[in-house]
């Protein structure tokens, strides 16, 4: 199958949402559909895009005082469904899971509320466990989705949508995926250094 992956649809969660309009302004102008959850699908809503609920997705609420959002089949089979498999894209068709190409998520502040003196249930609060697994499960997947897993990121997307329109090639969703694996390292570095400290 082709290196080249068009971008149809975005899951966009986000904790940092400066930045982003430019980006989703481009998305838009090339018809990619929107999946977003809280916060960020409301900040998507107000700049006049439409976009679908992840709960509309899941048929599942925000539960738990909002631990558990993303963490569902019908999100991680979208990210992690091998398209040039035909197995799997029966499996998708058959559990109404919808294909996603790209996945834009940043990380709660762990670092910054460790370094804000919060306390011990206010840092475990910021260990991120759903916006991780996205990160992993679309650089896991880089020969079909894109991953952007942090605002450092998007000038990178930007610059891709702005030369290729949503589209992507293999080497560019790899390198992304990259840095990706860089960040969920980094991050799990510093809750372990955080937990060893204690």
């Amino acid at each position: 199958m082709s290196a080249t992956k068009p971008i149809k649809t975005a899951l966009i969660s986000v904790f940092h949402k400066d930045g982003l309009e430019e980006i989703l302004a481009k998305l838009h102008e090339n018809g990619v559909q929107f999946l977003s959850t809280g916060g960020t699908q409301s900040f998507i809503e107000s700049l006049g895009y439409p976009c679908t609920k992840v709960e509309d997705v899941t048929t599942y609420p925000s539960i738990l005082g909002g631990r558990v959002k993303t963490l569902h089949p019908k999100v991680f089979g979208g990210i992690l469904g091998r398209r040039e498999l035909e197995s799997d894209r029966a499996q998708m068709q058959q559990y109404e899971i919808p294909a996603i190409d790209l996945v834009i998520v940043d990380l709660y502040p762990f670092e910054q509320t460790v370094a804000s003196g919060a306390s011990d249930a206010d840092i475990i609060e910021k260990i991120d466990i759903g916006g991780i697994s996205l990160i992993r499960a679309g650089a896991k997947n880089f020969n079909d989705v894109v991953i952007v897993p942090s605002k450092a990121e998007y000038p990178l997307l930007l610059d891709l949508l702005t030369k290729h329109g949503a589209q992507t090639e293999l080497e560019e969703r790899r390198e992304l995926a990259t840095r990706a694996f860089g960040v969920s390292s980094h991050y799990d570095t510093a809750i372990h250094a955080w937990f060893a400290g204690q």
